[in-house]
């Protein structure tokens, strides 16, 4: 059940909460393989996105008992993230006012071994020719290593490059892996790329920001509909789309992506069926 499901949360496009619960239902079958047993974090904004919102792990206390969550360390405590296991659970999730459901790259029960390998491309502004020259060149070096890659767009300005692993590797290893391939990158590209975490020093350059591999770090999950005008939508897409130009990282949205799945189906539908071990650098 959806309180107050007419409470627009997006005002430029008369997005309701309504409208938001029925897309992340509609994309459910897609959504939720990504999403089972890892440990969840909300941005919710309750009075829509022109307000201020904010970012909530721990659901603690005042929610319902049947909402599966996992206890996890933190700096003096723990915190109680939230499991988006099933459709019942995602319903909850969006009448949170939720609207980015953000996801760690390691699943419940095995919180010390990711399957996957995130790496984020941030570019300082929309530049869709240089951010998607920059994922290309993600993709490459990963073949080079003999890793395959899958890609979706951010629903911001950048693209999301992961690789599927097969738990061998323990967080630590997995984030200094990524680090090591995004200084190769800047190697390579030191013009156009950057890993300066300060954005007055990245001048101009595009961020390859591999900290999204850390034990707290999370990423946008795969269909996660971003805060943004027009209800962007973080959607898996093919290397040849990011090849041709056919996609950028705002093609899809909340209101567009139906078809998008009637079109090409889930086309992250086999990422978990190809894990591998990450290979010394």
């Amino acid at each position: 059940m959806i309180s107050s499901p007419d409470k627009v949360l997006f005002p430029a496009d008369g997005i309701t909460k309504r409208e938001l619960a029925e897309y992340y239902q509609l994309v459910a079958p897609s959504l939720l393989p990504h999403l089972r047993m890892r440990p969840l974090t909300m941005e919710r904004f309750p009075s829509g996105i022109d307000k201020k919102g904010f970012i909530q792990k721990d659901v603690s206390k005042g929610f319902p008992a049947w909402l599966e969550r996992v206890e996890v360390p933190k700096q003096g405590g723990t915190v109680h993230h939230p499991l988006i296991n099933d459709a019942r659970a995602l319903e909850w999730m969006a009448n949170q006012n939720c609207i980015t459901p953000h996801v760690w790259n390691r699943r419940v029960p095995d919180l010390e071994h990711p399957d996957l390998c995130v790496l984020d491309l941030d570019p300082p502004r929309d530049q869709p020719a240089a951010v998607r020259a920059a994922a290309l060149a993600v993709r490459d070096l990963l073949a080079e290593l003999g890793l395959p890659s899958w890609v979706k767009t951010t629903g911001s300005k950048g693209f999301h490059i992961v690789v599927p692993l097969d738990g061998s590797a323990d967080v630590e290893a997995v984030a200094g892996f990524a680090h090591r391939v995004g200084a190769e990158l800047v190697r390579r590209r030191p013009a156009e790329l950057t890993q300066e975490f300060s954005k007055a020093e990245r001048g101009g350059r595009i961020y390859v920001d591999t900290g999204r591999n850390g034990y707290s770090a999370t990423f946008a999950a795969p269909y996660a509909v971003r805060p943004r005008a027009g209800a962007p939508v973080s959607a898996p897409c093919r290397w040849d789309e990011i090849a041709s130009g056919a996609v950028s990282p705002r093609s899809f949205t909340l209101r567009n992506l139906a078809a998008r799945l009637a079109e090409v189906g889930e086309v992250w539908g086999d990422l978990y069926d190809h894990p591998v071990a990450l290979p010394r650098l």
